[in-house]
């Protein structure tokens, strides 16, 4: 294993390996052509091997440089990544989270604000979803989902139940009086099958057949009932905005518990403090 390599040199080599020149290699970092040859040369008799081919008008890569090229290329990456979580004599932590694109939109964004300002050097990177995720495939430090809290090798804080209400454009609900009369009307739907059942066993009525809209995100249902498309059960908690400004309407008080949202996070993967940071903050955000 070696473990001497000279930092110059593997640069040096790297940027003549982008520009095929040692010239503007030089240029670049800023010392004289011979230098870059020099130090390229050292690094080659240090490995063994022949680099680059000396072409009349340049350079190309052998082989070994070629292949020798990605991996030093992303060492450097990786170091520039490390220092730039360096900011004012502090360390800048990324925390990549995974949310429901309902509650990104309807609750999660609007107090995005206050975090960074409460938390100036956690870099927080938002990946909107439909509920259905993979922590590790998909390299999250942690995700907001809504469920039960029961999901396998995750741990999962609770934050708030959001029940689930019936919402159409005004017009349509203009015209609704008692849950029966939603017999008549378009029920739109989400990929939880028995969301609709459930409501109306709540109500102790039974559930008429449901034939409209099917789609994977509150956010597609809220906006095809905005338009008029049908009834929308919605977490109308999440939905404030279209309600206050009248693009919803809520036609019956109804309501019904199909679930919570959580933060979660892996079981193997102990919280650091980011990420603790940002649990504290969701369960305050969520208590307010």
């Amino acid at each position: 294993m070696r473990t001497h390599l000279p930092l110059n040199a593997l640069r040096a080599f790297e940027a003549s390996a982008r520009h095929l020149s040692f010239t503007r290699a030089g240029l670049e970092l800023h010392v004289t052509q011979a230098a870059i040859s020099h130090q390229v040369k050292g690094l080659e008799e240090n490995l063994g091997v022949a680099l680059f081919r000396r072409l009349p008008r340049g350079l190309a890569l052998t082989d070994e440089g070629a292949a020798l090229l990605p991996e030093i290329a992303e060492g450097f990456r990786r170091i520039g990544r490390g220092l730039d979580r360096f900011e004012a004599g502090q360390v800048r932590e990324v925390l990549t989270v995974g949310v429901v694109g309902s509650l990104m939109v309807g609750w999660l964004l609007p107090r995005l604000e206050a975090f960074r300002a409460a938390h100036p050097f956690i870099d927080l990177r938002l990946l909107a979803n439909n509920n259905r995720v993979d922590l590790a495939g998909e390299g999250l430090d942690c995700a907001i989902r809504f469920g039960d809290g029961a999901w396998h090798g995750t741990e999962a804080v609770h934050l708030f139940a959001a029940p689930f209400s019936a919402a159409c454009a005004p017009a349509i609900a203009a015209r609704l009086r008692r849950p029966e009369e939603l017999a008549a009307e378009t029920l739109l739907r989400s990929y939880r099958a028995d969301e609709w059942a459930r409501w109306f066993a709540a109500q102790e009525l039974p559930c008429p057949p449901a034939r409209g809209l099917v789609a994977d995100s509150s956010l597609v249902l809220a906006e095809a009932a905005a338009q008029g498309a049908g009834v929308a059960l919605l977490p109308l908690r999440l939905f404030a905005r279209e309600l206050r400004e009248g693009r919803l309407a809520r036609p019956f008080p109804a309501e019904v518990p199909l679930g919570a949202y959580w933060l979660t996070w892996l079981r193997s993967r102990p919280p650091g403090p980011a990420l603790r940071a940002f649990q504290f903050w969701l369960l305050e955000q969520a208590a307010g």
